[in-house]
């Protein structure tokens, strides 16, 4: 690793690390996988560059080929990028749009399949991202977001395995878990996040950013591999 980005990476995992741990930071489920040591950072330089793409993309791969060998409860991937921190709402879930397709790119020229409990096209209610065979759920988070809880000083996109879902709610510990979010992000917002929305009932790739938007929204995400699941 070069002397800078050893720096940065020790610079910005702490970072996240911290806002993780805060008290107002709303999201338990993050917290739990920070104090198992099993929140993962990789820092990167800038989200509105392909520069970091493939050595994310190895990340993605290494995460979901750790979670089939040893399956487990609060794990999160997240990529925090030194930069821009200028960003608007809309130019960062245009970043990170385009990041997500780079990485659906590699993934297909890699030669993964795509994970079959999920759909690929982001019109469908059952639609996730898939990278080494796992479907994952990304939150944006960047200094500009109008929601506190995903408001944080570098742009970042956190991977969360779908499969971590799934078992909470074979365990009956979703709907606990997502109410006691969605508490602790309403008394720091003062309102409910009404972006949020249970897998199946519509598309997740509108809650990715973070940005509020309506009916009229279309995902810029095409998954360019085969359609067969």
């Amino acid at each position: 690793m070069f002397p800078w980005r050893h720096s940065a990476q020790a610079e910005l995992e702490a970072m996240m690390h911290a806002h993780v741990d805060d008290r107002a930071f709303p999201c338990v489920g993050a917290k739990a996988a920070l104090a198992k040591g099993t929140l993962h950072v990789l820092a990167c330089n800038r989200i509105d560059s392909s520069w970091d793409d493939l050595r994310i993309h190895d990340g993605l791969m290494r995460f979901a080929e750790a979670y089939r060998d040893d399956p487990g409860l609060f794990r999160s991937f997240a990529v925090v990028f030194e930069g821009p921190d200028d960003l608007g709402e809309p130019a960062f879930e245009q970043a990170l749009w385009k990041r997500i397709q780079s990485l659906s790119d590699k993934d297909v020229w890699r030669g993964q399949d795509y994970d079959a409990r999920v759909s690929a096209d982001p019109d469908d209610p059952h639609f996730s991202l898939s990278f080494g065979g796992e479907a994952f759920f990304v939150v944006g988070l960047h200094p500009h977001a109008s929601r506190p809880a995903r408001r944080f000083a570098r742009p970042t996109m956190v991977f969360n395995l779908h499969d971590q879902f799934e078992t909470l709610r074979a365990q009956g510990r979703y709907e606990t878990m997502r109410e006691k979010i969605m508490v602790r992000d309403e008394a720091v917002a003062g309102s409910r996040n009404p972006m949020l929305a249970r897998h199946g009932t519509s598309s997740e790739a509108r809650q990715y950013s973070g940005r509020v938007v309506d009916d009229a929204w279309r995902c810029p995400f095409h998954y360019s591999g085969s359609a067969e699941q």
